[in-house]
């Protein structure tokens, strides 16, 4: 018999569970209110929530050119990845130093984020973020490639204030975007598409 559907006689550990799942998810919807320094087509700031939905569109629009690459996997982290500024904000990619304390306290936040988890998925989040983090499988570098690179295609879509500093593209990322053909072509036609936007109003 199907176990799929909880009914209201349901163990109290399963309800638990689930009181769980829900609680985690709440949590998370503050990543909604996470802004960026991006702006949208229409002019206004997006948020961290927005720019996880589109590299997620970005990984699954590239499936079929992948192969060799667990795209469940490759999902996943790219959902993740950037959970943590719910509680630590974002800080905008030209404002970022190597040892300026920010991935430390990503990971902070997203751990407190993650202890109203089941153990289960507390370790399955945990080992996807730190191997993002880590750049340890295929998945991760990848994931790594296709956030700079959806990044920097934001900036060429957006309705950015005057003076925006497109040329800021052209150096952004380079080492996560060469780590596969595919990366590489990809990050030529972006470049392109900075430049485009370098010699236009902006």
């Amino acid at each position: 018999m199907s176990n799929d559907h909880v009914s209201p006689g349901s163990p109290p550990h399963e309800e638990g569970r689930m009181h769980a799942l829900l609680a985690f998810l709440q949590s998370a919807e503050r990543l909604k209110d996470t802004l960026r320094s991006g702006r949208t087509a229409m002019g206004r700031p997006e948020s961290t929530a927005e720019h996880t939905w589109r590299l997620c569109l970005l990984a699954m629009l590239l499936e079929r050119d992948l192969p060799g690459v667990d795209h469940h996997r490759l999902l996943k982290i790219c959902m993740l990845h950037d959970l943590g500024e719910a509680i630590s904000g974002d800080v905008p990619a030209p404002a970022q130093g190597a040892d300026d304390g920010r991935h430390a306290r990503e990971r902070d936040g997203f751990e407190e984020l993650c202890s109203e988890l089941p153990r289960d998925l507390h370790e399955e989040f945990l080992e996807l973020y730190d191997d993002y983090a880590q750049g340890r499988s295929i998945e991760a570098q990848f994931a790594k490639g296709l956030d700079k690179l959806e990044t920097m295609l934001q900036h060429v879509a957006g309705k950015n204030t005057p003076g925006f500093d497109y040329a800021f593209n052209l150096g952004y990322g380079i080492e996560a975007t060469s780590r596969h053909p595919l990366l590489v072509r990809l990050r030529r036609i972006v470049d392109e598409e900075t430049r485009i936007s370098m010699t236009g109003p902006t």
